[in-house]
């Protein structure tokens, strides 16, 4: 299996500026150094709380933010400093659906509009698949014959194209989401806590119907949560970010079957279980934890020179890698 996405310490810094000049005296880290590769057809989980950096990782990737520093590379190609034309296509190959599907959506558009706009920029694919190639047709009969098949694909109703957004469940605006990321033909999406707004039985819906999209089209995933659960779900690579840094990352196995670093143990603790033998043992688990992390925290963000020991990461196995120090067993 290739590698479809190389991130190499990346990082997004955002000035702070002070003083009657207005100079920038310091920087806010979002993502600081951070490293990982998307295999063609896998899906890679960001994981943390909210802060931790994993959002702005994914709009790096897509283009909503510019990086500071490090590489990002697709297929090979460095995007930061591709020619226009070949910017365009990474733009059609690089697909997002955001975390609230009611504003990603205009609501002066009807669900036909907002789906046929990437199809009016990039053309109608020839054919479906992540990443097919071929020509590209602008014409308005092909444009509307795709937003129907568009629709089928997801789900919904021929009479859609008609209807506006807020004449949706939350589900079904999220259908629409990617309904519209698929139009062009993606080889990634980048998903940011794209179930977070939903009612759990909505959830499982929309979780299923992702993974059958993969299936069928063979489409790289970025899933972006805090949901532990629903990564495990949907995931074949994990990573765990705290401030800006990964403090873990490995396979799911890796990470559920056997976390190393006290964040990841903090995190995992908190899943809800419906064994109620188990909760006074989770809750006491997760209490011990807790105070552990508190106990240390000056030990995992001591700074020497330009970097944070609690960030160094080694290998655990050939696939699992936690920062060392006290954070990792």
């Amino acid at each position: 299996m290739s590698d479809l996405v190389q991130i190499e310490h990346l990082r997004v810094y955002y000035p702070v500026r002070s003083g009657f000049l207005n100079r920038i005296t310091d920087n806010i880290k979002a993502v600081d150094d951070v490293s990982f590769t998307i295999e063609a057809g896998k899906t890679y989980g960001l994981v943390g709380e909210s802060g931790s950096g994993k959002t702005t990782i994914g709009k790096s990737l897509v283009g909503l933010e510019n990086p500071t520093g490090g590489k990002i590379l697709f297929d090979g190609q460095e995007v930061t400093t591709m020619k226009q034309k070949k910017h365009l296509n990474y733009n059609k190959d690089v697909q997002m659906v955001f975390q609230d599907s009611q504003s990603s959506l205009n609501p002066r558009k009807t669900i036909g509009e907002i789906i046929a706009e990437p199809l009016k920029n990039f053309g109608v694919p020839q054919s479906i698949g992540a990443g097919v190639a071929g020509q590209r047709s602008f014409a308005q009969d092909k444009i509307d014959a795709r937003v129907l098949e568009l629709l089928t694909i997801v789900g919904l109703p021929a009479r859609t194209v008609t209807q506006y957004p807020f004449q949706f469940s939350g589900g079904q605006r999220q259908r629409i989401g990617v309904a519209r990321a698929l139009a062009t033909n993606p080889r990634l999406i980048v998903a940011d806590e794209p179930v977070s707004a939903l009612d759990l039985s909505v959830q499982a819906q929309v979780l299923n119907f992702m993974k059958k999209i993969q299936r069928d089209f063979g489409i790289s995933f970025l899933f972006i949560s805090h949901d532990l659960g629903v990564v495990k779900y949907m995931t074949d690579y994990i990573a765990i970010m705290h401030q800006g840094r990964f403090v873990e990352m490995g396979t799911t196995t890796d990470i559920f079957e056997r976390p190393k670093h006290i964040y990841t143990k903090r995190l995992l603790s908190a899943i809800p279980t419906l064994d109620v033998s188990q909760r006074d043992e989770n809750r006491a688990r997760r209490k011990a934890l807790e105070a552990e992390f508190e106990q240390n925290k000056a030990d995992y963000y001591t700074q020497e020179g330009q970097s944070l020991r609690a960030f160094d990461l080694k290998a655990v196995s050939e696939t699992h890698f936690a920062a060392v120090d006290k954070g990792i067993e």
